[in-house]
């Protein structure tokens, strides 16, 4: 009865093979967090410009912005991915799958961020803007000496969720052959005829790096709330 309780267990999860498969799918790591990253990184920015275009007082702008961020927020990321890797071969533009991959994802949490961002700007009290171009500040130095700082404290941790969803979405990458985390269990798992075992691997693989942009969002916060 022993041994069967062993041998079913080690179908579920086989420490041998979860302890040799570790290195080699932690290679994909530096794949997940650059994609992750760099993708939050232009999202950003041009989630800035979206929300500022959003704010904006001409029509064109608002309705331009607003038409984006319906699109990307309606189309699924893995759509995005196979429309910039094997799509737009088709009018010879080729795209590596690293960067087909980043592409995607910056265009599309652009459109979240844009809606955090611009939220967070609303969100800032007007009477302090009114109260400080009456003292004669431009409306730059308003924006970016008042409302901005204010404006990313109510965004951080929003923000943090989207770089959270950034991480676990970054293995949608695999299906473009990418050479990250998730890609790299499937090949072991294939190899070795034992995917539970690595899918426990990679899930916790996952939980460590979200684990720790959760503990760097409460620093952040704490480090806002002091000088703010």
């Amino acid at each position: 009865m022993n041994s069967f309780s062993e041998i079913e267990w080690r179908s579920v999860f086989n420490p041998e093979l979860a302890k040799e498969a570790f290195p080699y799918i932690l290679g994909g790591l530096g794949h997940t967090l650059w994609i992750s990253i760099l993708s939050m990184l232009i999202g950003l920015g041009l989630g800035l410009l979206l929300a500022l275009a959003r704010l904006s007082a001409s029509r064109l702008l608002r309705t331009v912005a607003t038409l984006y961020i319906s699109f990307m927020r309606g189309v699924p990321i893995l759509v995005l991915l196979f429309m910039f890797y094997f799509g737009l071969p088709v009018i010879n533009i080729q795209l590596d799958a690293l960067t087909a991959a980043i592409a995607g994802f910056s265009l599309n949490s652009a459109a979240y961020m844009a809606e955090i961002i611009r939220s967070s700007l609303l969100s800032v009290d007007r009477g302090q803007q009114e109260a400080a171009q009456s003292l004669g500040l431009s409306r730059y130095r308003v924006f970016v000496g008042i409302i901005l700082p204010q404006a990313v404290r109510l965004a951080i941790p929003p923000l943090s969720n989207v770089l959270l969803d950034l991480v676990k979405a970054s293995s949608l990458a695999a299906m473009i052959t990418v050479p990250e985390i998730f890609q790299r269990a499937k090949i072991v798992g294939g190899r070795e005829f034992d995917y539970m075992t690595v899918y426990f691997v990679i899930a916790f693989i996952y939980w460590g790096i979200c684990a720790v942009i959760a503990a760097g969002q409460e620093m952040l916060e704490r480090r806002f709330a002091r000088y703010l």
